[in-house]
């Protein structure tokens, strides 16, 4: 998805990415949401698993049928010859280089790195943290968790716009800015509806960073799948370190103070928010389009040169 997203995003001209990682909000807020339905129905946990296994299975078969062949590229036109490539090749090998090398991969990396363990971690704790430190019932701490989903949800329909408008960077750093503030509230309220302002904005500030790391990554169509490989592969793994890392500090320090890590990793995550900067692009690095958006033009009509009266040729 990654890919092609980023992929279609190249040969349209405009932001995609972040309305591509909603849907996987949407599914997390509706899964929450038949949870709590379902367990106060006293539906037992094997059962409510099973039949949500069964219908993202026929979800999956449905939807896979419209998913294009291949997926859409630009090709880049062609250099000029006194132009020095991007990406040097290893001495002695003649290839590029791996993308865990490269600086700016790994700058990418670490800003979707912060986003993504701020929301996993969020995804895990959230409610508990609330419940205990407010003492608020088991309902109201679900109903916490799905706050969080809902401004995760709510900013990447939205993200689009914002990010056309405004730029990656400032939009990314605003983003940590916002996630910071949020988890400080979580941290330090004095109440429990202190604390869900908290969560809203934790949620808004943590939506964006995933997506637009993707999208940073595969600026540069010809390493899109290697940098976007290396760039998830650092995301989807602070998802699966970052809950476990947060529950053993905090059967140290509390959870609560254990969730300042976080605040340490989405402050990071502002900081290289400049390796996000999109590429400038012109008309001479433009190229063709491959797939199946071929044909679509993505550059307004050349106006007429004839004089008004003109015949045709």
């Amino acid at each position: 998805m990654n890919v092609s997203g980023a992929a279609a995003e190249e040969v349209l001209n405009r932001t995609l990415m972040p309305r591509l990682h909603a849907a996987f909000s949407l599914g997390s807020l509706v899964g929450a949401g038949s949870a709590v339905l379902l367990a106060s129905a006293g539906v037992p946990v094997g059962p409510h698993a099973a039949g949500a296994g069964l219908a993202a299975a026929a979800a999956l078969v449905v939807l896979v049928r419209g998913l294009p062949a291949d997926a859409p590229t630009r090709v880049p036109a062609p250099a000029p010859a006194a132009d020095v490539p991007a990406v040097a090749p290893d001495v002695g090998t003649g290839r590029a280089p791996s993308a865990w090398r490269e600086p700016q991969v790994l700058l990418i990396g670490s800003v979707v790195f912060g986003a993504a363990f701020a929301e996993g971690s969020a995804n895990d704790w959230i409610g508990l943290v609330v419940v205990d430190d407010h003492h608020i019932g088991q309902g109201a701490g679900a109903a916490v968790l799905g706050v969080f989903l809902t401004a995760v949800l709510l900013t990447r329909l939205a993200g689009a716009r914002v990010l056309d408008r405004f730029g990656r960077v400032l939009v990314v750093r605003a983003s940590a800015g916002c996630a910071a503030a949020g988890l400080a509230l979580v941290v330090l309220a004095p109440t429990a509806p202190v604390a869900v302002l908290g969560v809203a904005l934790w949620g808004t500030g943590t939506a964006l960073g995933f997506p637009v790391g993707m999208s940073a990554a595969a600026d540069d169509p010809t390493r899109a799948a290697a940098r976007v490989g290396v760039v998830s592969t650092v995301g989807y793994g602070a998802f699966l370190v970052g809950p476990p890392l947060i529950g053993a500090l905090g059967e140290r320090v509390g959870l609560s103070r254990a969730l300042l890590v976080v605040l340490v990793a989405v402050l990071l995550s502002g900081a290289a928010a400049g390796a996000v900067r999109a590429p400038r692009r012109d008309a001479a690095s433009s190229g063709g389009i491959r797939g199946p958006l071929r044909g679509c033009s993505t550059s307004p009509p050349r106006a007429s040169r004839r004089p008004p009266g003109a015949a045709a040729p």
